[in-house]
């Protein structure tokens, strides 16, 4: 690989111990992806935050990092175990509590923004088009590439955390612009009208194509709320990191569509929704999988004005996002219903196995990992039905 004066400089040690391990890190990358060089970066998203996947071998490693390495790039991190302020009153263990602060604080020694959250391009870390960009969370790398137009690969932590203290990563996939052209058109004969059924439709259609990039066509329009649910649920079942959207993602207009061809119909997206929904009673509802926009959650606290819940209500969304309904009163209908804002966190990597037997969401990516990580039975519906079984 060829290096600028400065990244030399950072490989010789002359910027820091973390910063000369960062860009061993990245230079390794480069070599085994064929990299012939670095690139600036603009942004970071780290993932890999809740303390139950790092464990004390990771804090070990971030408190390492900490002791002399800054960051250079605005960078944000992935929701963690946790509510930062809030977790006592969701339950969570005051021993867990107590590392997972250990997690945020080694963090934020480094000058990481600790906004915990996998919508970042709500909150401010919001890349332009044509920007590089090293994010780590599935939905966040698709969304990014996909909607809008920015570019990045799906960073792991270590990598993440090498790109925010050198500003860089290697140029290698999708920094590239011949391996961010589709190879498969996916026909959609019924375009989904709901969030949830986009995030069914991402089910069906990541099963099909994997980790393609695809040429998406027959959605005449699409929310920033669904867009964020496709882009969930097609990184979730398929591992998809980017696709075009015909009339709707930046790229799209640009691209050669390919001849190799897959339908996707409403019969599968219903049978998706069917596959999703499980005989079980539920005891808990957590709507915000990816994190809830503001939107999102005036429609919940409109849904819940004058009524009170009979289960465990979770909405999950960024700490700023909850400070702007807080300001509208939003916060306060949803709490006086006896809901939970649950911030910083999601039922994804919360510790709450073994605490619930059902879950309802809105998510399609919750219920994968639902099922998967936390052995529940799980039911896919729309916010309102979400709210409808939240207060019976």
């Amino acid at each position: 690989m060829e290096f600028t004066p400065e990244e030399q400089e950072m490989l010789d040690g002359k910027h820091g111990t973390a910063t000369r391990r960062c860009m061993e890190i990245l230079t390794t990358l480069g070599e085994i992806y064929g990299a012939e060089r670095m690139i600036p970066v603009v942004s970071v998203q780290i993932a890999g935050v809740s303390y139950a996947n790092l464990g004390e071998a990771g804090l070990e490693f971030l408190a390492e990092m900490a002791e002399d390495g800054r960051t250079r790039v605005l960078t944000t991190l992935n929701p963690a175990g946790m509510d930062l302020e809030n977790w006592e009153a969701l339950g969570i263990d005051p021993e867990f509590a107590k590392n997972q602060k250990r997690v945020i604080d080694s963090f934020s020694k480094m000058g990481v923004v600790t906004t915990c959250t996998c919508t970042p391009y709500l909150i401010g870390n919001l890349p332009h088009y044509g920007e590089h960009i090293a994010w780590a969370e599935s939905s966040a790398v698709c969304y990014s590439n996909s909607v809008l137009g920015a570019r990045t690969n799906r960073e792991g932590g270590p990598s993440a955390i090498a790109a925010s203290l050198t500003g860089r990563t290697p140029a290698y996939g999708y920094h590239n612009e011949e391996n961010r052209k589709p190879v498969i058109t996916v026909d959609v004969e019924r375009a989904p009208s709901d969030t949830f059924e986009f995030g069914a439709m991402g089910k069906v259609i990541g099963e099909k194509i994997g980790n393609k990039v695809a040429y998406v066509r027959g959605i005449p329009k699409a929310s920033i709320e669904e867009l964020k649910s496709f882009c969930a649920s097609v990184a979730t079942y398929g591992g998809t990191a980017l696709f075009h959207m015909e009339g709707i993602t930046p790229e799209a207009a640009e691209m050669e569509i390919p001849n190799n061809n897959v339908t996707v119909t409403g019969d599968e997206i219903n049978k998706a929704i069917d596959l999703l929904r499980d005989d079980s009673i539920i005891d808990f509802v957590s709507i915000g999988c990816p994190h809830c926009s503001i939107k999102e959650i005036a429609l919940i606290a409109e849904l819940l004005k004058g009524k009170k819940v009979t289960k465990e209500l979770w909405i999950t969304t960024a700490r700023p996002t909850k400070t702007v309904a807080d300001k509208v009163g939003y916060t306060k209908t949803i709490e006086e219903a006896g809901a939970k804002f649950a911030c910083d966190t999601c039922c994804v990597v919360a510790p709450i196995k073994g605490r619930f037997q059902g879950l309802a969401t809105d998510s399609a990516k919750g219920c994968f990992y639902g099922r998967g990580r936390n052995k529940f039975a799980v039911q896919l519906m729309s916010i309102k039905q979400c709210i409808e079984v939240a207060t019976k």
